[in-house]
């Protein structure tokens, strides 16, 4: 896959959305993991939230989806229940089983899950359009 501009372009813009909705996502974990809330349970509170903010940035401004919001977002929501998946798999391995801390180990698996999204956004949910003036 070669990286030209409007590829490089539509990174930024995913990265851009993805950083804010990650950076107001993870202080509230901290914030709930230090005051009460297990990890794990605070992931799978927090991450719907995440979800539902991100996808019209992400439809809109990172991919300039163009098709049904329903098609989209029934993509949209198992693109993020795999993210989900491997989010809790590595708090569960690595600060459960490994014993590392949970805060490393968040702020870890949001990188890893944002790279795996970046895929499946741009290939499964908001896949460019065929024909006259795609890319």
């Amino acid at each position: 896959m070669e990286l030209t501009w409007p590829a490089l372009s539509q990174l930024i813009r995913y990265g851009v959305v993805g950083l804010l909705t990650n950076l107001a996502g993870y202080g509230i974990y901290l914030l709930l993991t230090w005051l009460w809330l297990e990890p794990k349970l605070a992931v799978t509170l927090l991450y719907p939230v995440g979800v539902i903010a991100g996808y019209f940035g992400h439809a809109r401004y990172s991919f300039s989806y163009q098709g049904r919001a329903t098609s989209g977002m029934s993509r949209y929501f198992i693109a993020h229940a795999i993210g989900y998946g491997v989010n809790v798999s590595l708090l569960y391995v690595f600060s459960d089983v490994l014993r590392y801390p949970h805060q490393a180990v968040q702020a870890a698996a949001i990188f890893i899950v944002a790279a795996i999204l970046f895929l499946l956004f741009k290939f499964f949910v908001f896949p460019p359009a065929h024909g006259v003036g795609a890319e």
